[in-house]
Formats: structure tokens, C-alpha cells, sequence
């Protein structure tokens, strides 16, 4: 039997590709117990203005904090999920579909009760994946033993969820030992994040590298038309 695996860190309202890849593979593990780094995609993802593209941006705790875990990083102001919100509702309440969820997403920025930016992450991530019927089974690196090594881990991660294929994104190419996966005769693969068709978006120039949210606004029923992995 087969088994295909995932392993990236949580992302805030990730773009398309993100999900993409969620619905490739059979599970896909949240690699939270990776070091926080700044100015990244893990607290922070852009959407379409009248003016460009905007970053939406969790507030967190980083002073002093140089190595936390992603897992064990926390918010430091509460009042962003208010703001996100206003902000989201602004910039699309005039999409196509925005009326459609917006009750949705109102109700998941109003009944966020946690400090930590991973549950935060995971929240948006279980939920987008309902409104796209993806069903792929999600779990955390930290429900699994870790060993040391950059690639040993994730060879060792793999090995513990059964996986038989590896499915990596295109970035790692910099760094993994792919005979490391060879020897464990685990399949590795690469995602492909190229083909995406566009879609009528609010505001030009287009851009393919938003939160998903402008596509589940504007695209609606049709969302699976402008996804690779359908």
C-alpha cells in the first residue's frame, strides 16, 4: 500500500499551493517544531487592495526570544483578529462570492481563544480545507519522535507515518540529501507549483502569490477550476 507525505511549517491563511499540496498527499504533517523566523509566511500572508498587495500580519512575541519554536510562539495583541477582519471585509466585501462566506470567516476571526500563532494557523488551515472537501489527514511534528539532522528528520518523520512518497516543495531542492530518502526506499518527489490558471481578481496587476482567500472570494464554486490537484 501507498502512502504519500508532507511536512511544511504552518502557514497564516496560506496561498493556493499551500492547499495544493495538503490535497496531493494522504498526510500532512505541520512542522511547528522548526525555529520561528521573521518576515516569513508563518504569522503573515498578503491579500489584493485598490492601492496592491497588502500583508496581513499577526503581532507576536519575538524580543528576546531568537529561537523559539514556531509551536511556542504567542501573539502579543490580542485586538488583531478585529483588525484582520475589518480589514478583509473592506478590501472584499465587493467580491463575488464574499457574501457567501463571509459569515464563515466573521465567525472564525470572533471565536479565536488561543495565544498561540500555530492553533491560530491550524484553525484557518482545518477549516479552508472543509470548504475545498479535503480530507487529507493533518498532524503535528511534534506527535512524533525527531530526531537530529535536517533531512534525517524528515526521512525519520516520514518513516514513522508509513510514507512510502515524500512530496517536497521546490524550495528544498537547496538543501535535502535525497539519497537519505533512497535508503529507506521512501519515493521523493517534488511539487509543482507551475500551470495555475488566473482568475478575475478585484484589482490589478493580477497575482497568483495571495492568501487563498482572495480566491475562495472571488472564484466561489468554481474554486477547484483554478487548483492544480483536482
Amino acid at each position: 500500500m501507498t502512502k504519500k507525505v508532507a511536512i511544511l511549517q504552518s502557514n497564516y491563511i496560506p496561498w493556493k499551493g499551500y492547499f495544493d499540496l495538503i490535497n496531493t498527499v494522504d498526510e500532512f504533517i505541520l512542522y511547528d517544531d522548526m525555529q520561528y523566523t521573521k518576515r516569513d509566511w508563518r504569522n503573515r500572508n498578503l491579500i489584493k487592495t485598490p492601492n496592491g498587495l497588502f500583508w496581513l500580519t499577526i503581532p507576536v512575541n519575538v524580543k528576546g526570544k531568537y529561537h523559539q519554536k514556531i509551536k511556542d510562539t504567542k501573539i502579543s495583541d490580542s485586538n488583531w483578529c478585529k483588525e484582520h477582519w475589518k480589514i478583509i471585509k473592506h478590501n472584499y466585501s465587493k467580491a463575488k462570492y464574499f457574501n457567501e462566506f463571509k459569515d464563515l470567516f466573521e465567525y472564525i476571526y470572533n471565536s479565536i481563544n488561543t495565544d498561540y500563532l500555530s492553533e491560530i494557523n491550524y484553525r484557518f488551515i482545518v477549516e479552508i480545507n472543509k470548504i475545498l472537501n479535503i480530507n487529507t489527514l493533518i498532524k503535528w511534528s511534534s506527535d512524533y519522535y525527531l530526531p537530529k539532522g535536517k533531512t534525517e528528520r524528515l526521512v525519520d518523520l516520514c518513516k514513522q507515518a508509513g510514507a512510502t512518497e515524500y512530496i517536497s516543495g521546490p524550495s528544498a531542492k537547496n538543501y535535502i540529501e535525497s539519497d537519505l530518502f533512497e535508503t529507506e526506499n521512501i519515493s521523493l518527489n517534488w511539487m509543482s507549483y507551475d500551470g495555475y490558471k488566473e482568475y478575475e481578481q478585484l484589482y490589478k496587476p493580477f497575482s497568483h502569490y495571495v492568501s487563498i482567500l482572495d480566491l475562495i472570494f472571488n472564484t466561489g464554486a468554481e474554486i477547484k477550476n483554478y487548483l492544480n490537484s483536482f
